[in-house]
């Protein structure tokens, strides 16, 4: 049995599960090592991150390797840096083994792992390797615009949609893309967490002008995922400062977030309009056949593994979110190289059973209202209330719609649910909120990216 792919097919379905923060802080360089009989050894880099691995994500990691592999019952951690443990190491390796395998060897070549340290940005990200679909052609063509000619044309750039459909890999492939054709551009990708939290330890160090000389002084700055700026002030005040400097110098800014800038809740109207000043692109849900061209391109080397019709039938089953098709996509094929023989589409069923349960699990009323609420910046109370003011209306409309819509509640239950209302009223709010679906391409993104979130951990 192959450690290294039973662990890469472990560490798939682990990232479906937990925050792509949390993933990339506590599961990077860490190997499967050995395993005997019923106990796996898994290797990791020090013991702070064994005590978090063995408090926080033991039960993620031992329900991820059993579903891979029935035999394994046990997850035992051993700290590769350690003298002690590597004598251990050496115990529970058997003679018999043929195969001697290093840690370097055992690294996983995850894609987030392989990070340029100056810019920050992931070399596998690429315009190459991004499939086009009508769910993202604007976007594609804006992001291919920007690097031709950076800071004339679509500054700044704000490219948004739903959990897992690209963004991320879009907003580095203009980063690499520009880094390969600029060669002295001063470039930089980051979060907009990394950003905060950089900012609160400049000024506790007090290196504030240190900070705002890193980031006013580049070519092009890239932030991901920034809507999580909203309610904090300080965080919002010096992006301003800073989109401001590096817009006066004409230099290129892109922003990603999980909604547009008008549905972003908590932020200084100066910032939305910054956001709004330039191109505004969106990422929609791939329809079938860009699904399907994804799980193409991503299994083309492994086509004697994978046949398909389960390919057709993984597009089929997992509509709004591409890193859970390619999740799905390498479970499949992991499991494929450890029996080393193809999966028939009866034994991909039962592979994939625990993931496409999740992605149907039941959602209750109150997840919904909450979500809602959140995403409109309203609180709970006002949503339910039978106040007819214009922003409590529409997303109490909006809440009816996807209760109905997306999770199949009866109207008279959401009726009783939701401030014990007529059912003719559930009724008009939905027909109301599906006909503007169907007219407002914008309005019907905002949709999905509300469904989407409900599926969030």
């Amino acid at each position: 049995m192959d450690l290294r792919e039973l662990w890469k097919a472990a560490l798939g379905e682990i990232k479906l599960n937990i925050s792509k923060a949390n993933f990339l802080t506590w599961f990077k360089n860490t190997s499967l090592i050995e395993q005997k009989e019923d106990i796996v050894y898994l290797g990791v880099p020090s013991s702070f991150v064994q005590e978090w691995l063995e408090n926080k994500y033991h039960k993620n990691i031992l329900q991820s390797l059993n579903h891979l592999d029935a035999n394994i019952k046990k997850v035992k951690y051993i700290v590769t840096s350690n003298k002690e443990s590597l004598e251990k190491i050496k115990k529970i390796k058997t003679d018999t083994r043929k195969e001697k395998i290093s840690f370097s060897e055992e690294q996983l070549d995850f894609p987030q792992f392989s990070v340029d340290a100056e810019t920050n940005l992931n070399p596998k990200y690429t315009f190459e390797n991004f499939i086009v679909g009508a769910n993202s052609e604007l976007a594609h063509a804006a992001a291919t615009a920007v690097t031709q000619n950076p800071g004339s044309k679509y500054n700044p750039l704000f490219i948004y949609g739903g959990v897992g459909l690209g963004k991320t890999h879009l907003l580095q492939a203009i980063g690499n893309q520009i880094k390969k054709d600029k060669k002295k551009f001063r470039i930089r990708y980051v979060p907009s967490e990394r950003f905060t939290n950089d900012l609160v330890n400049a000024i506790v160090e007090q290196k504030m002008d240190k900070f705002k000389k890193s980031f006013r002084n580049l070519d092009l700055l890239l932030i991901d995922d920034v809507q999580f700026v909203a309610g904090k002030d300080k965080t919002q005040e010096e992006l301003f400062h800073t989109f401001n400097t590096l817009y006066e110098k004409n230099k290129q800014i892109v922003f990603t977030s999980d909604r547009p800038p008008k549905a972003i809740p908590s932020i200084e109207e100066r910032l939305r309009s910054r956001f709004e000043g330039g191109m505004i692109a969106d990422i929609s849900a791939p329809d079938f056949e860009t699904r399907l061209a994804i799980l193409q391109e991503k299994s083309k080397d492994f086509a004697q593994l994978i046949s398909e019709d389960i390919l057709h039938y993984i597009a089929q089953e997992i509509p709004h979110n591409v890193r859970e098709l390619e999740g799905a996509l390498n479970r499949v094929l992991a499991q494929a190289r450890l029996k080393n023989h193809p999966p028939t589409l009866e034994e991909t069923k039962s592979i994939l059973a625990s993931i496409l349960s999740n992605a149907r699990q039941y959602i209750p009323i109150k997840k919904v209202i909450k979500k809602v609420a959140s995403f409109y910046d309203l609180s709970e109370e006002d949503l339910l209330s039978h106040s007819r003011k214009k922003e409590f209306v529409k997303p109490r409309q909006i809440t009816m719609y996807i209760l109905r819509d997306e999770l199949k509640y009866s109207y008279s239950n959401i009726a009783e649910k939701l401030g014990k209302r007529d059912h003719t009223t559930i009724i008009h709010a939905c027909k109301k909120i599906g006909e503007e679906v169907k007219k407002n391409p914008v309005f019907a993104q905002e949709i999905i990216i509300l469904k989407n979130m409900l599926y969030d951990k």
